[in-house]
């Protein structure tokens, strides 16, 4: 019988690797970066860090077993697994994007892959249509973000999916608003899936990690190449963070999920408060999608103010919530995107994806709701 998700946070689907013989619950750490070999031609199964460690070994299990992957990798950072994933692509190959990405990512894009020969066209994938009129014959690769940040936006995984395996054409999607607990992409046929693990996997704001899981054993053996080459692999201490902070997923997530729920409820009838977007309002565009693809809407909201003063009003008068550009932790933060998280990208693409002076992004984190529904009520009033 398998294992409810909960209990994969804590255990994994199967019994962990047995490296060592003290009965430790907590999984330890292997603070090592090389290996004793028994003798010549013989090996523990561990070599050097750079290669694997036991510590990272087990964090990527879990993530895998979470994702219903055959295999994952972590990484120093979100973005240093996906700066890897792109060496899979050659000069010359063209990929479509998401237009509305975080901004690290079109950084990475626009200003790394493109000076490297790749081909970037960037469409609203929430409209099949315009990503089916954008294949060409070098297209490899369909990239998204689903729910998009910060605006919100849902693809349909599935129906992307088929489009891009009828042309041999790799859907890669990040799945870090969400998190495992809430959406599998690889179940509803991705064939990588990205996480930035500092954001819900970790959930304490107090590490940097990334994610890549596939159920291809093509695209495994390619990444783990690549991992093995570039040198990107989480260290030791920061996977075993990541093991702990992944024992509470399933907690964070319906806390998370349900404050967003009352946050958003109460930021919809706020007189200064133009526009919610939270996929978890039946009024959000992609609502029917959303409940067929998910089982739960997180806890990232994003919302348009009356004016630019009132947006930066807020932002100086919140006391609860943090002023600060990360999200997916215990504490709820507040973002200005236009100035941090999306400050690199063209201030015509900001514009054009309603990123303005305006918009706000809200982390909602897991402290009581009423106490943080009584601080946005302050800062909007002052």
């Amino acid at each position: 019988m398998g294992k409810s998700i909960d209990t994969v946070c804590i255990h994994g689907k199967d019994v962990r690797r047995f490296v060592d013989n003290t009965g430790s619950i907590s999984f330890p750490i292997y603070q090592t970066a090389a290996y004793a070999h028994p003798a010549v031609g013989e090996s523990t199964g561990f070599d050097y860090t750079r290669l694997q460690n036991p510590t990272r070994e087990e964090v990527e299990r879990i993530v895998a077993d979470l994702e219903d992957g055959i295999d994952a990798l972590a990484f120093s950072s979100g973005m240093a697994a996906i700066t890897t994933l792109f060496e899979l692509f050659k000069p010359g190959d063209h990929i479509i994007v998401t237009d509305d990405l975080y901004g690290g990512t079109i950084r990475l894009l626009d200003h790394v892959n493109k000076k490297n020969g790749l081909q970037i066209t960037y469409v609203d994938t929430s409209d099949l249509e315009q990503i089916t009129s954008n294949i060409k014959e070098n297209t490899v690769a369909i990239y998204i973000e689903t729910p998009t940040n910060p605006m919100m936006k849902v693809t349909d995984i599935e129906k992307v999916a088929k489009e891009a395996h009828e042309k041999d054409i790799i859907l890669i999607v990040d799945n870090t608003f969400l998190s495992p607990y809430y959406q599998k992409p690889l179940l509803l046929g991705a064939d990588v899936v990205i996480h930035s693990g500092t954001k819900y996997l970790s959930g304490h704001n107090d590490t940097i990690a990334g994610f890549l899981v596939t159920s291809r054993e093509d695209l495994s053996e390619k990444l783990r190449f690549l991992i093995k080459t570039t040198g990107a692999g989480l260290s030791p201490f920061d996977s075993w963070l990541l093991l702990r902070g992944i024992k509470t997923l399933a907690l964070r997530m319906d806390k998370h999920q349900a404050n967003a729920i009352e946050i958003a409820n109460f930021l919809q009838e706020h007189k200064k408060v133009e526009q919610v977007y939270y996929i978890g309002l039946p009024k959000h565009p992609s609502y029917d999608i959303i409940k067929k693809q998910c089982t739960g809407f997180g806890g990232m909201i994003s919302f348009t103010v009356d004016s630019e003063e009132t947006a930066k009003n807020v932002l100086q008068k919140v006391k609860l919530i943090q002023f600060a550009e990360s999200l997916g932790g215990v504490e709820s933060l507040i973002t200005y995107p236009i100035y941090q998280t999306h400050a690199d990208v063209p201030i015509e693409k900001r514009l054009a994806q309603g990123i303005d002076e305006r918009l706000l992004r809200i982390s909602v984190g897991i402290e009581n709701a009423k106490d943080l529904i009584a601080d946005l009520a302050q800062a909007l009033e002052g």
